[in-house]
């Protein structure tokens, strides 16, 4: 009887597990499917992005038109100053981390909790990459973990330098503005090999909130931002800015969003609301 007994719970048992593991291998396998062949963009360049695709939706279901400044260049003909503007104001340690900065994930934490809200966020240039190119600004579960799996596809299939190479080439800049490359055309009327480090220091104090924050029309946190970035690429001091945290945005991605009035944040000490928490161009500095 004992020996009958033993057989019956080792057989529920069984029976327990393989019902729990078959719904979460199935989960998994579905995602897997889902997964974008990033090794693709060892030697090809998209041709679209999840960004931009999003963005002709918002300003198609508002009636209006967006065009699509972008130009596609190779990081060589990339200015240095910008790609190491670009590092120090995304992901100070791009170079040495595998996809994601737990260290800047603890650090951002520990800030939102002492701050009561949630001003900083963890995001890496590779994250901000899977985001931009693959995934939608829904906030879910799922959207996480097909952003932690496409990050670590990336780190595993490309160099460090081809996602740097990717990230600039369709980081949002300003209204249909993709690109280093037209960037430095739209707001300095130059190539982007060109620019020199005060120009790169205001490109990328810009990206937290691109389409909220022009380089040429100067707000006072933008040039906070600017200044400690100039600061740490002229110097080469190993310190890392500490830039200004930025306010989430807590309206969804595909609501209207109001005309930033840039002139009067002359004298504001930071932003009162945050584009890209939808989803896109993420920093350490925001959610």
């Amino acid at each position: 009887m004992r020996k009958s007994t033993a057989r019956s719970r080792s057989r529920v048992k069984a029976f327990l597990i393989i019902g729990l593991c078959l719904p979460v291998g199935a989960v998994l396998f579905f995602w897997l499917l889902e997964m974008p062949d990033v090794s693709v963009l060892r030697a090809t360049n998209p041709t679209v992005t999840a960004l931009m695709e999003a963005r002709q939706a918002q300003a198609k279901a508002k009636g209006d038109a967006i065009g699509r400044q972008w130009t596609w260049v190779p990081l060589s003909r990339i200015s240095p100053y910008l790609r190491q503007a670009v590092v120090a104001a995304e992901d100070a340690s791009f170079f040495t981390h595998e996809g994601f900065d737990w260290k800047g994930i603890k650090d951002a934490a520990l800030y939102n909790l002492e701050a009561g809200n949630l001003k900083r966020g963890g995001s890496t240039i590779t994250q901000q990459l899977a985001k931009n190119l693959y995934l939608s600004s829904e906030r879910s579960l799922h959207r996480k973990v097909r952003e932690a799996l496409i990050t670590r596809s990336l780190e595993h299939h490309l160099t460090k330098e081809r996602i740097l190479e990717l990230y600039l080439n369709i980081a949002e800049w300003g209204h249909g503005i993709y690109g280093a490359e037209a960037a430095a055309r739209h707001h300095f009327k130059k190539p982007s090999r060109d620019l020199t480090a005060d120009e790169a220091a205001w490109l990328a104090a810009s990206l937290p909130s691109p389409r909220r924050y022009d380089p040429i029309r100067k707000t006072t946190f933008l040039t906070r931002r600017h200044d400690r970035i100039l600061k740490w690429i002229t110097r080469g001091s190993p310190q890392v800015p500490q830039l200004e945290p930025v306010e989430p945005e807590p309206k969804s991605e595909l609501e209207p969003e109001p005309e930033p009035e840039l002139e009067q944040d002359q004298d504001s000490t930071e932003p009162q609301d945050q584009e890209q928490a939808g989803g896109y161009n993420e920093s350490p500095t925001s959610e």
